[in-house]
């Protein structure tokens, strides 16, 4: 298989993942637990004590050395390089092939239905899931428990906070504490220099925004509870479907009547979705169209809730004040 070939199907496989865990990012269970309120935000101690519960609220029991991990979401693998434990990292999904810092050569799986028995061969120390893997099964990582293997469920983050605590989680976990401290001083510092840049500005100046996740003419976009309202909010732009909760089917005529005045879009299957955005049928008469107000935003950093949502809400304060970044 050509190169571009390889890039094409994995950008597939990634939107596929996306938007089946967008849909399922509500759930707070993995491998038919039953769902527990997640614990509060678990931060680094002193003692280094591990974590007995992980954030779907199944009790777990971490060994002492965590030599090997298999992590099957590429926000946590995101994670564990920025720890620096990326050569602990022997086995990951196939949407995180590619990302920086992973290792090449070892045994990939798929997120939705991996291979069990594999993954029970491969005898890690710890398997990372999120909420999307094996999500319609009872117990499916019985087989892995029974031979030893501490099994640790992150469900998707629904907030900026979350993505805190899920950072927190994992340092504790893998006894890396002051690790997930620095990441999260160091993402939060970002985020206050961005926010900070548009401060200031009043309520009748802020933009609207349409976030749009899948294109025509399946819309998907996000309402308020989500990250990624959060992001816009941090950005200095108004959701215009923050009336609602959650991930969202959206119909076009909803988008058209809100006439935002900002569009973005994520979309990384189609070629040019911006272009597709500004030529869209009975989309003219919409402010962000007319005035050719449409940015791409990155993939990778809009749709992975942990650290590396920095670089998404810097691209989208700069698309809406690109004055206050000195980038007009």
């Amino acid at each position: 298989m050509k190169k571009g070939q390889k890039t094409q199907k994995r950008t597939t496989t990634r939107i596929t993942a996306l938007l089946l865990s967008l849909l399922l990012c509500m759930l707070t269970a993995c491998g038919g637990q039953t769902a527990q309120e997640t614990p509060a935000a678990q931060t680094a101690e002193a003692d280094m004590s591990l974590p007995t519960t992980d954030p779907s609220g199944a009790a777990i029991s971490i060994p002492e050395q965590v030599n090997t991990i298999v992590a099957l979401a590429p926000s946590i693998n995101e994670t564990l390089v920025a720890l620096g434990l990326e050569e602990k990292i022997v086995g990951y999904d196939l949407q995180s092939a590619g990302l920086p810092g992973l290792p090449e050569g070892v045994p990939t799986f798929d997120t939705v239905n991996p291979d069990v028995e594999q993954l029970t061969a491969l005898a890690p120390d710890m398997l990372l899931v999120s909420s999307l893997s094996l999500y319609d099964q009872e117990a499916p990582y019985q087989p892995l428990i029974d031979a030893g293997v501490c099994v640790v469920c992150v469900p998707t983050s629904v907030s900026i906070e979350n993505v805190r605590s899920d950072i927190r989680f994992l340092a504790a976990a893998l006894s890396v504490p002051e690790e997930g401290e620095r990441v999260v001083a160091e993402m939060d510092a970002e985020l206050e220099r961005i926010s900070a840049a548009v401060a200031d500005v009043s309520d009748a100046e802020k933009k609207s925004v349409y976030f749009e996740i899948s294109p025509a003419p399946y819309l998907y976009s996000c309402g308020s509870a989500t990250y990624l309202h959060e992001m816009i909010e941090l950005a200095g732009g108004k959701n215009v479907l923050s009336d609602q909760s959650g991930w969202l089917s959206v119909e076009g005529e909803t988008v058209v009547a809100a006439n935002p005045d900002v569009i973005f879009t994520n979309v990384n299957y189609m070629d040019a979705p911006v272009d597709e955005i500004l030529g869209r049928e009975g989309w003219a008469g919409v402010s962000a169209v007319a005035n050719k107000n449409v940015y791409y935003i990155d993939n990778m950093a809009s749709s992975l809730p942990n650290q590396n949502i920095v670089k998404a809400v810097e691209q989208m304060a700069k698309a809406l004040y690109p004055e206050r970044f000195g980038t007009e």
